[in-house]
C-alpha cells in the first residue's frame, strides 16, 4: 500500500438525494478511512437515503444550510478553523461553493473539483439562460480549483472542451463499483416471480425514470425483439415518465410483460437474475450500473451515449454499443446478444478495474500529489 502525505480528507458535498454520487463518496470515504485517513463528510444538507450508509470512522460536518450556494460562509468557517490537507469539492454547485469559501477562508490546503456527468450532452435540451449560466461558471470558477477530476475519459475531454483548462489539471478517475458488499446483496433472492421461472429471458433496465435514461426508446426496441421471441422486460426505478412509458408499453401491445416495481433499495439480486442488461441513456458521466453488471456476469447493451459506455466496454469489445434513440439497432442487439452472450468469466475480467480498492488508491494519490508535477501551484489559476 502507497503511504500518502495527506492525512486529512474533506469531501464537500450534498446529500439530498437518491442518486449514484452519494453511493460513490461512502464507497470512497469508507476505503480511506480503511487506509488511515482523517475524512471529513462536509454536508451542505445532510439528508437523503444514502445519509444512513455513512461508513463508521467518517465523521460528518453537517452545515445545515437549505442549498449548496448558501453553505459559503459556514464551509469558510470550516476551512479556516480546520483546515484539510485536501478538499473534494463535489459536483458542479460543490465546486463554486468551494472556490468562494477558499478565498474568503484563504484556505491553502488542495482544492479539487469533482463532475459526475457530460455537461454538454446534460445541457443539450436546456434553456440558453441555463446553458450560459452554468458554462459561464465553470469557466469562471474552474482555474481556480487546483484540478478537476472528470469519472470518465469523455467527462474530462468534454470539461477541458468548456472551461480551457489544460490536460494536466484535469484527469480522469472513474468511479469505485465493485465491492465485496456488491456481490453478498446479489447473492439474495429477487422478489419477483419472473425470476424463479426458466425459459423466458428478462431483460433489465435501471435507473430514474427521466428523459436521460430514455426508457421509451428501450420498451420501444423491447417491442421489436417480442415480435420475433419470448421475453419480459423489467424497468427498476421511480420518476416523472412512469406514466407515459407504461402507456408507450400497452400502446405498443406488451404491457404484460413489461414491470416497474419501482425503486429498489437492493436491486443487485433483480441484475444478477437477469438475462441482460440495457443502458439506454441519451447520455451518463460514467455508468456505473454497467460495471455492476459485468462484475455480476450479466452480458450487457449500450446506447455509445456520452459518456462511459465505450470506456467501460472497451468500443464494443464487451457489449454491443449503439447508436442513442435508435430503437431499431437496440432491438438487434438485444437479439444478438440474447443468442450469443458473452461468457461470464470474461464480462467479471472486465469489471475488475473498478474495485474500491483501486480506485481509492488513484484518488488518494491524486490528491497527495495533485498537478504539481506539471508545475501548477495551489490556488494558482492558470
Amino acid at each position: 500500500m502507497i503511504s500518502h502525505s495527506r492525512k486529512h480528507i474533506a469531501i464537500f458535498v450534498s446529500y439530498s438525494g437518491q442518486g449514484g454520487v452519494e453511493h460513490v463518496m461512502n464507497l470512497l470515504s469508507r476505503e480511506f478511512v480503511a487506509k488511515g485517513v482523517r475524512v471529513d463528510l462536509v454536508l451542505s444538507r445532510a439528508a437523503g437515503a444514502h445519509l444512513g450508509s455513512i461508513p463508521r470512522g467518517v465523521n460528518i460536518v453537517d452545515l445545515r444550510t437549505r442549498h449548496t450556494y448558501s453553505a459559503i460562509f459556514r464551509l469558510a468557517k470550516y476551512l479556516r478553523t480546520t483546515p484539510p490537507d485536501a478538499l473534494l469539492a463535489v459536483k458542479h454547485r460543490g465546486i463554486l461553493t468551494a472556490v468562494l469559501a477558499r478565498f474568503i477562508s484563504e484556505y491553502k490546503g488542495m482544492l479539487a473539483g469533482n463532475i459526475h456527468t457530460n455537461v454538454s450532452a446534460s445541457l443539450k435540451h436546456s434553456s440558453w439562460l441555463k446553458r450560459t449560466g452554468y458554462i459561464s461558471g465553470m469557466r469562471l470558477f474552474y482555474k481556480w480549483t487546483d484540478l478537476v477530476i472528470g469519472v470518465s475519459q469523455g467527462v474530462a475531454d468534454d470539461i477541458m472542451k468548456i472551461t480551457g483548462l489544460p490536460p494536466q489539471k484535469v484527469i480522469t478517475i472513474h468511479n469505485p463499483v465493485v465491492t465485496e458488499e456488491l456481490f453478498s446483496k446479489a447473492a439474495l433472492p429477487a422478489d419477483h416471480p419472473w425470476f424463479k421461472e426458466t425459459g423466458v429471458p428478462v431483460i433489465l433496465g435501471m435507473g430514474r425514470l427521466t428523459k436521460q435514461k430514455d426508457f421509451h426508446t428501450l420498451i420501444q426496441a423491447f417491442a421489436m425483439v417480442r415480435k420475433g421471441r419470448q421475453g419480459r422486460l423489467m424497468i427498476l426505478g421511480d420518476g416523472g415518465d412512469l406514466e407515459s412509458l407504461k402507456e408507450l408499453a400497452e400502446k405498443l401491445g406488451v404491457a404484460g410483460d413489461v414491470e416497474f416495481p419501482g425503486f429498489q433499495k437492493n436491486p443487485f439480486p433483480y441484475l444478477a437474475g437477469s438475462s441482460l442488461f440495457v443502458l439506454s441513456s441519451r447520455w451518463e458521466g460514467f455508468g456505473m450500473v454497467l460495471v455492476e453488471a459485468l462484475a455480476l456476469g450479466v452480458p450487457v447493451v449500450s446506447t455509445d451515449c456520452p459518456s462511459g459506455p465505450r470506456e467501460i466496454l472497451e468500443n464494443g469489445r464487451y457489449g454491443f454499443l449503439v447508436p442513442v434513440e435508435d430503437p431499431m439497432a437496440l432491438s438487434r442487439a438485444i437479439g444478438n446478444t440474447l443468442d450469443n452472450p458473452i461468457p461470464s468469466d470474461v464480462l467479471e475480467t472486465a469489471a475488475s478495474r473498478y474495485t474500491t480498492e483501486r480506485i481509492s488508491e488513484d484518488y488518494l494519490l491524486t490528491l497527495s500529489e495533485g498537478p504539481s508535477r506539471s508545475g501548477y501551484s495551489p490556488g494558482s489559476a492558470d
